[in-house]
């Protein structure tokens, strides 16, 4: 009995120690007082995995290389003089649609890299199309190839990747692959030793220790680009998976939107791979190589916009906010998860209440179960605040797109959850043009054939079962 007792004390003493050491971590370090209230919550009311889970998870431990991730920065931002930036923006802002110099004031403030002239990019949908789009351009690569995804699952359409790869390294093409180390993990074994055997450089971004991959772990590079000879350049939600090609059955067929980009602003892709190369290997890609100069191939205005953890930019987010501001006539939003912040929430809604229409497609069946549901607890406010919100029908939808006022569009990795707007790293585009945002709004058009129109009143005839299951998935949000 007096054993029994003993036990009883130390494991509560270990448990106080751990949640005051959580605790004081949490309030030194946490930025978003939902997120502070939630871990400090779990850390207290859950002996011993509360602490063990936020050790695991909560700790942004991307902190202890930012020394090492400022130095990419600083060598980016010597190898663009502010002068020089300076006079480039004066000449492509003279081409901004009349409205719009706001809003590229604001992005210039987010982004490390300029407003470019000269870029052409064409969508790609889903597997189907990009795929072979993009083997074909690693087939013709002469001198440089650069990779980066966060899901490289094994299969035939990985094999066919990875015979293209090899292909490019035996005739002398420098390549370079990296993959997330949680993504890596999707299949077993992972495809970062097939690679390897094929003498494919190739990299590991953060590799996780945990035996059972977890898609609610923190920290991931979620960004999609394929970068050869630095002249051409793929992006946007696109992972490696069979799943993605519609035309091969699949337990789980995943609908896409990648693109295709020539000019400028595939520099700015390749600039963030090789940020992510040298903290992920320590090797810094330089030379013509990797950065030739650079050559238009259209006359649209883009930038890429880096963001992640690691910054204090919120780039991302000041984005979305900025463009919704600047709205006049429609907001089209597509994406696979819809849990945005409240500033997000309520950004929404007052563009509504100024007369905006705001159209939301998010898919009628997720792929996240826990997402899905907190997502659906969350659309109340939106819906009374006059956003449109659309459920897509099968199959699943991974797409991510924004489109305002059929001027200017946003293309990428990043999703509208937390994940995207404070936990991974993403990559996404902006741009300025008329005739891309109607192609892309023709996509947007076909999303909604056969699409649910969701209303309050759906919302409110929920079973109370439902109701209460979306409502506690949704409390989780900060740990989704």
């Amino acid at each position: 009995m007096g054993e029994t007792l003993l036990a009883e004390l130390l494991a509560g003493l270990l448990h106080f120690l751990l949640a005051i050491v959580a605790s004081v971590h949490i309030l030194l370090t946490k930025a978003d007082v939902r997120a502070a209230i939630a871990w400090t919550g779990l850390v207290w009311l859950a002996p011993v995995f509360g602490p063990v889970s936020y050790l695991l998870f909560g700790i942004n431990r991307i902190r202890r290389a930012v020394g090492r991730m400022r130095e990419v920065r600083d060598s980016h931002t010597a190898e663009h003089p502010a002068s020089v930036r300076q006079a480039q923006e004066e000449r492509v802002g003279e081409r901004l649609p009349a409205g719009w110099q706001s809003l590229a004031k604001l992005t210039d403030r987010v982004s490390v890299e300029p407003l470019e002239d000269g870029n052409h990019i064409e969508s790609l949908l889903d597997g189907d199309a990009a795929y072979p789009a993009m083997l074909a351009a690693i087939a013709g690569a002469s001198r440089s190839i650069s990779l980066t995804t966060y899901i490289f699952d094994r299969g035939v359409v990985a094999a066919e990747f990875v015979a293209a790869l090899a292909a490019a390294v035996a005739r002398g093409v420098e390549v370079r692959v990296l993959v997330d180390g949680l993504g890596a993990r999707y299949s077993r074994p992972t495809i970062l030793a097939e690679l390897r055997r094929h003498r494919i450089r190739t990299a590991s971004f953060l590799p996780v220790r945990l035996p059972v991959p977890n898609p609610y772990s923190n920290l991931r590079n979620h960004r999609k680009i394929l970068v050869v000879d630095g002249e051409l350049a793929f992006t946007g939600g696109l992972n490696i998976r069979d799943a993605c090609v519609l035309a091969r059955p699949s337990s789980f067929p995943t609908r896409d939107l990648h693109f295709r980009l020539r000019g400028p602003v595939v520099l700015h892709l390749q600039d963030t791979f090789v940020f992510d190369w040298r903290f992920a290997t320590g090797e810094h890609l330089v030379g013509e190589n990797w950065f030739p100069p650079a050559r238009r191939a259209g006359a649209m205005l883009a930038r890429g916009i880096a963001d992640g953890p690691d910054e204090t930019r919120d780039a991302l987010l000041l984005t979305l906010l900025g463009a919704l501001a600047t709205a006049t006539a429609t907001v089209r939003i597509v994406t696979p998860y819809f849990l945005p912040d409240p500033p997000l929430i309520d950004a929404l809604r007052v563009t509504a209440m100024r007369g905006v229409r705001v159209e939301i497609l998010i898919p009628a069946r997720g792929n996240l179960r826990l997402v899905q549901w907190a997502q659906m607890a969350q659309l109340k406010p939106v819906l009374r605040g006059g956003c449109h919100v659309f459920l897509t029908r099968a199959p699943f939808d991974h797409s991510k797109l924004m489109v305002v006022d059929g001027q200017w569009s946003l293309i990428g990795s990043a999703n509208w959850d937390p994940r995207s707007l404070r936990l991974n790293f993403e990559h996404v585009v902006e741009c300025y043009s008329s005739a891309f945002a109607t192609a892309l709004e023709g996509i947007v058009d076909a999303k909604l054939e056969g699409a649910q129109a969701l209303g309050v009143q759906d919302l409110e005839a929920r079973a109370l079962w439902r109701k209460l299951r979306d409502g506690a998935a949704w409390l989780m949000q900060p740990y989704l």
